[in-house]
């Protein structure tokens, strides 16, 4: 009996299935790291995510910082907390925050704004807990997100 080499169809549709990292496809989204990495779609799609969506000319994003900070110290055992800047440049971002305590999440440039699209994102800063790629919450980051969080993360 001839054996046959497996297929690189098949070796990506096994590592899919049981998840191992993956390429993102060119039509998935793809958002640059402020320092490097990108984030997909697909990394979205597993584990629970705290996500927070900012500016850094929005009157109610000047604390984004302090915000984030007291989310990952809360909840970084627990979830990914992750922010992503909507529709500004690196530079903007980075003199933004070189005044500021050091972010204790990665940041993400949605330059183009189409992530922020997907989830519907309308104001900033905005909050977004996805749960295995599934929304469990969406709406205006509340001044003391703890409570919210707690309720949402069970």
């Amino acid at each position: 009996m001839k054996t046959r080499p497996l297929s690189a169809w098949f070796l990506l549709a096994i590592g899919v299935a049981i998840g191992l990292p993956h390429e993102a496809s060119a039509d998935e989204l793809q958002l640059p790291g402020l320092d490097g990495g990108q984030l997909t779609e697909g990394d979205l799609q597993k584990g629970t995510h705290i996500v927070v969506f900012w500016t850094s000319w929005a009157p109610r994003g000047r604390d984004v910082v302090e915000r984030v900070n007291a989310l990952s110290k809360r909840w970084g055992n627990r979830a990914n907390v992750i922010t992503i800047n909507f529709q500004e440049d690196a530079a903007t971002v980075r003199s933004f925050l070189q005044d500021k305590a050091a972010l204790e999440a990665k940041v993400y440039l949605d330059a183009r704004g189409d992530l922020s699209k997907k989830y519907r994102v309308n104001s900033a800063p905005w909050l977004l807990i996805l749960k295995d790629g599934s929304t469990a919450f969406s709406e205006k980051l509340p001044e003391d997100p703890d409570p919210l969080v707690t309720q949402v993360m069970g």
